[in-house]
């Protein structure tokens, strides 16, 4: 169907590139052809967004997600996590995700903070970009830009853009099926019409699941970089 770009413009729109790292280009937790993004992220980083975000996962090296840290456990395993007791404890929410337990999947060591994996990767036109840092704390996993999947703890991604009065977020890098998918889904939770540029992103698995569940969401999304860059909405 034809790109619907009603009420989108410079002023009201934002790219959120999330993780374009060197842990998953090209290091302990590389995805498959994750380098070809690299290409059409920057052209659409030469639009005029209001607000251009890069994401990092920023992590402890005791990270609740690595193998190596759950003992007789293997790199893919998946155990059930809770959220830490610190975070629970006296707080008063209405939604029960505070309570549950998550499946979590369990990782190579991979974007541990100050080292070179955590980095983005050479090539990446990333200056000027705001960071964005997730998955800092080690009892939490955090694949979306904006919170845990509990709700206990943001990023301050949401009121950053609110206050810059944006309505419409683009989402493009690694990895469709967590991080991207969770951002994007978080992103039109909270009100903002999302879209998620399909060349622009690499995924862990080929079963093409999370394109189905983001458009089951609301999620609106564009097959190709070029269509945006050439719909002259978002030119200068």
């Amino acid at each position: 169907m034809p790109l619907d770009l009603a009420n989108v413009e410079p002023s009201n729109s934002a790219i959120i590139v999330v993780d374009v790292q060197n842990d998953f280009v090209s290091g302990s937790l590389a995805v498959r052809d994750a380098e070809q993004v690299i290409s059409p992220i920057n052209a659409l980083l030469k639009l005029p967004f209001a607000v251009k975000i890069a994401t990092q996962d920023y992590h402890p090296a005791n990270h609740i997600s690595f193998a190596r840290n759950h003992e007789g456990k293997k790199e893919f395993d998946q155990i059930v996590i809770f959220p830490p007791a610190e975070l629970v404890v006296g707080r008063t929410l209405e939604d029960e995700r505070s309570l549950e337990g998550l499946e979590q999947v369990l990782w190579p060591v991979h974007c541990v903070q100050d080292t070179f994996g955590v980095a983005f990767v050479d090539g990446l036109e990333h200056e000027g970009l705001e960071v964005v840092r997730k998955g800092c704390d080690v009892g939490i996993e955090c694949y979306s830009a904006f919170e845990d999947p509990w709700g206990l703890t943001n990023t301050g991604l949401k009121d950053k853009l609110r206050n810059k009065e944006i309505s419409n977020v683009f989402v493009v890098g690694i990895a469709g099926d967590y991080c991207v998918k969770s951002t994007a889904l978080d992103a039109k939770k909270y009100g903002f019409r999302t879209f998620v540029i399909r060349d622009a992103v690499r995924s862990v698995s080929d079963n093409g699941l999370e394109w189905i569940e983001m458009d089951k969401a609301g999620v609106e999304i564009i097959d190709t970089a070029e269509e945006l860059l050439t719909s002259r909405v978002l030119s200068q």
